[in-house]
């Protein structure tokens, strides 16, 4: 029997009864996680979002719905809480009247995780949840990136001059120095843009843009043995926009781009993951009101499990 914490089995309590935690772990706080190797964290927060909001609301769904995803992946057969420690560490403490104390508080939360040697994986909150992480991440040295996406959030400023929405969260990254750029790679880019700005900027910088037209040309095992390269042996962050998805699978989002990725096809992304060194990964930008169904947040607690899987190996193998 594994000596770490175990989600409830639907076999013994229906999926639909017990407190509602994420994949049905147990709830441990912050200050009393010892032990633990991945905190399953909510960041309810969405005062970047410059359009549709709604993600503050998703880590409840979220959690809601993870009671649907069982122990063991299907295709590789892991079985995270068997290699390491998994809890429920709750929802990190947001503002959600004040963004900048809202960035600093949520930036507070991650160092103190990370200090405790804590491997965080979040469910968003908007995009812009993701640069307070990285502050925490990278602040002894700056982290790569592998970033599922429609859009590139590279922008610089929106409405005359504001530089914090959910489209500029890497730009300051990279500003900050906690985001390596030349070992950062974004995967799913297309729709209708304002400006090429953004896209030449992550040029300028290094980073990998690589547009859904390609991703697709190449397909997942290509584009992600690229990605692994990039990337290489060093400290990665993984950040997973639900808008990466055709909104036919994932229409509970705030700027749905159609043309997108299937669910099929992002899992086969993810799953090529493995061998990543992987400190940090967050699924972002799921809106419960825009998809009152469940399906988007299901969707998005699906993917959260793949990468929890990668993650898991990866802690286990820095550990041999």
């Amino acid at each position: 029997m594994s000596q770490f914490n175990q989600p409830m089995s639907g076999l013994v309590v229906p999926r639909f009864g017990g407190l509602s935690t994420f994949f049905r772990l147990p709830h441990v706080t912050l200050e009393e996680a010892k032990g633990i190797d991945i905190g399953v964290v909510g960041i309810p927060w969405d005062s970047g979002t410059t359009n549709r909001p709604g993600p503050r609301h998703a880590p409840r769904q979220m959690r809601d719905q993870s009671a649907m995803v069982r122990r063991m992946h299907q295709v590789t057969r892991v079985v995270p809480y068997d290699l390491v420690n998994v809890a429920d560490l709750g929802d990190c403490p947001v503002n959600p009247a004040d963004l900048m104390d809202s960035m600093k508080r949520v930036e507070t939360y991650y160092k103190t995780l990370v200090g405790r040697g804590i491997t965080p994986l979040a469910a968003g909150g908007d995009h812009l949840c993701s640069l307070p992480v990285l502050r925490a991440l990278g602040e002894q040295k700056p982290v790569g990136m592998i970033h599922f996406d429609a859009h590139t959030d590279l922008y610089d400023s929106y409405f005359g001059g504001f530089q914090y929405t959910h489209g500029t969260p890497f730009r300051r990254a990279i500003e900050e120095g906690v985001l390596d750029p030349k070992r950062s790679i974004q995967i799913g880019l297309r729709g209708s843009m304002y400006d090429n700005d953004d896209f030449e900027y992550g040029e300028k910088m290094g980073v990998r843009l690589v547009r859904i037209e390609e991703a697709i040309e190449k397909g997942p095992k290509a584009i992600m043995a690229e990605a692994r390269e990039i990337v290489g042996d060093g400290e990665t962050y993984v950040s997973f926009d639900i808008d990466m998805l055709d909104p036919v699978y994932a229409p509970g989002t705030g700027t749905p781009e159609i043309g997108g990725f299937t669910s099929r096809e992002a899992q086969a992304l993810l799953r090529e993951l493995r061998g990543v060194n992987i400190i940090g990964a967050d699924v972002v930008e799921v809106s419960p009101p825009f998809d009152p169904s469940g399906l988007t947040a299901y969707t998005g607690t699906v993917m959260m499990f793949e990468i929890m899987c990668a993650m898991a190996e990866s802690i286990a193998k820095r550990r041999s």
